[in-house]
């Protein structure tokens, strides 16, 4: 279902002045519009609702969010309807972002609510209304993540991927993306993730997921939080995707980049330390 889709991924070495190996994995380059780690997320959770005869998918997310983006165009390409429930009903007022506009184009039903009845979306009670407004769906959480998701981003790391590296470094939103890469990694690898929110939760979120201990997460470069910029970091986007061909988006990648080449600089890895970066997509959100 998902798998003659995608297409081969990438892998693209960086020239650096730094006695380190970058070599980027190109998962926006796998698909066009189910990009980077969300077409690892969706796969199980698709097969999943149409196990189950289900004809409608229902998510979460906010205004900026990939997962909603991809979501969308999963739904439209496999036949499912599909609905988007938006943090901040002010939204539906606004002319929409890249990202919501994409997900409106696929067909998506984006039906914006207060960031009160937002903070619901965990709740069982909340969920059981849902699924009561609106049978014969199937619920995937903000972000995407799950268990399902979870068996589907361990499948991001190869075997080679597994012998050829010291460390591995993702961006960090929801944690399901870096807890199946954890999950499925050598006890030699580290894994590092450049979380895009401010805050420890997420280590307990990732905990939840994993019982292995080779990974650390800094949000240190989140840039004061979630989809929040500053100059440096456009300016950062800017030079190396000049230098190095390669795009990024300012919620997730560019700040994982910008942080991995500040500690790279820093020396804050050994000599020769062999690095993948995973580059999750979300490029449909990125400042032009």
């Amino acid at each position: 279902m998902f798998d003659h889709i995608a297409f081969p991924t990438p892998y693209q070495t960086l020239d650096l002045p730094f006695p380190v190996q970058l070599t980027v994995k190109r998962l926006d380059l796998i698909h066009p519009q189910i990009s980077g780690n969300k077409f690892f997320k969706l796969k199980y959770n698709l097969l999943e609702a149409k196990q189950q005869n289900l004809n409608q998918i229902l998510t979460f997310g906010g205004a900026y969010s990939n997962h909603i983006a991809a979501t969308a165009y999963a739904a439209h390409y496999f036949g499912f309807q599909s609905i988007g429930v938006i943090r901040g009903e002010e939204l539906a007022k606004q002319a929409f972002n890249p990202t919501l506009q994409t997900a409106q184009d696929f067909g998506m039903q984006l039906h914006f609510v207060s960031r009160a009845e937002y903070r619901l979306r965990h709740e069982v009670e909340y969920l059981k209304q849902l699924k009561q407004r609106y049978p014969n769906t199937l619920i995937i959480p903000e972000g995407g993540t799950n268990q399902l998701a979870i068996q589907g981003t361990k499948e991001i790391l190869s075997a080679d991927d597994r012998e050829n590296y010291d460390l591995i470094c993702c961006a960090v939103g929801t944690g399901g993306t870096i807890a199946g890469i954890i999950k499925n990694s050598s006890d030699q690898q580290h894994i590092l993730g450049f979380s895009a929110l401010k805050g420890d939760f997420l280590k307990h979120d990732i905990q939840q997921w994993t019982n292995k201990t080779n990974w650390s997460l800094t949000d240190e470069y989140c840039c004061g939080g979630y989809a929040k910029t500053n100059s440096e970091l456009l300016q950062f986007m800017q030079q190396f995707e000049q230098q190095y061909a390669v795009p990024l988006e300012q919620v997730y990648t560019a700040k994982m980049m910008m942080g991995l080449f500040d500690l790279i600089q820093q020396g804050h890895f050994p000599v020769n330390t062999r690095i993948l970066a995973i580059h999750t997509g979300g490029l449909q959100g990125r400042m032009k």
